[in-house]
């Protein structure tokens, strides 16, 4: 089974412009999410899939710069971005990642393409919530292509995977039951505000290791309230 990850980036964001290339440790947030993505089992390649605008030209530098495959595409049609980039490849299943999630859990990860080797279906979900910034998505490049062609509103094409989960019936899905260490929704692991990355940098720093267990990043901030507490009161944008 030919699987690979694709890495949504782009330099633009409302609440925190550049956010993914700002300092986190020793690197950058763009790095962590990388180096985690890269330690993913079963993915054959690793491609950050960022837009065409001139803003993400730096994107495209770092990349150069750090050996990273890239591809460019539109910025608002992320569908889109994601279909042309995964032509190059012609994978069997594609995982989704976006490139604000640092901490993105590698390790269930690598879990999850075992379970679709063995199980074959069109979409992995995920059963179990989750700290938001961990989980990563997996569809098969089929699924994707069918998506295309059906999902028209603007959510579908900003937000990739979304016509799949919002009409299941029409996908043959695989579950993943997430292990119990990692069910803490109540946590925001992922960077979309500057308490996000203040959050970000606290946990980078006590633990100075892009590759940590997510579950050793979930039992320091249940064990450390005054760092969780951060970003606690931070509300995700809806999806429209």
């Amino acid at each position: 089974m030919e699987t690979i990850t694709i890495i949504q980036a782009r330099m633009g964001s409302t609440r925190l412009p550049g956010k993914i290339l700002k300092t986190l440790g020793d690197v950058d947030v763009l790095s962590y999410n990388v180096a985690r993505c890269r330690a993913i089992k079963g993915v054959s390649e690793v491609i950050v899939a960022t837009s065409c605008l001139l803003q993400d030209d730096e994107i495209a530098g770092w990349c150069e710069k750090n050996g990273v495959k890239y591809f460019r595409g539109s910025e608002d049609d992320v569908l889109e971005r994601y279909v042309q980039c995964a032509q190059v490849y012609n994978p069997d299943y594609i995982m989704r990642v976006t490139s604000d999630c640092p901490f993105v859990d590698y390790e269930m990860a690598s879990e999850i393409v075992e379970l679709m080797e063995r199980e074959r279906k069109d979409v992995v979900i995920l059963e179990g919530e989750l700290p938001r910034g961990l989980a990563v998505e997996l569809i098969s490049y089929e699924a994707l292509l069918r998506i295309n062609e059906q999902g028209k509103e603007s959510r579908h094409r900003e937000h990739v995977t979304y016509y799949a989960y919002e009409f299941k019936e029409q996908f043959e899905t695989a579950i993943y039951k997430t292990p119990l260490n990692r069910r803490a929704p109540e946590l925001r692991i992922t960077l979309d505000t500057e308490e996000d990355y203040d959050l970000l940098v606290e946990v980078a720093n006590h633990f100075n290791d892009p590759l940590i267990s997510s579950a050793e990043v979930i039992y320091f901030l249940k064990n450390t309230p005054k760092v969780a507490s951060i970003n606690a009161h931070i509300e995700q944008k809806p999806v429209v």
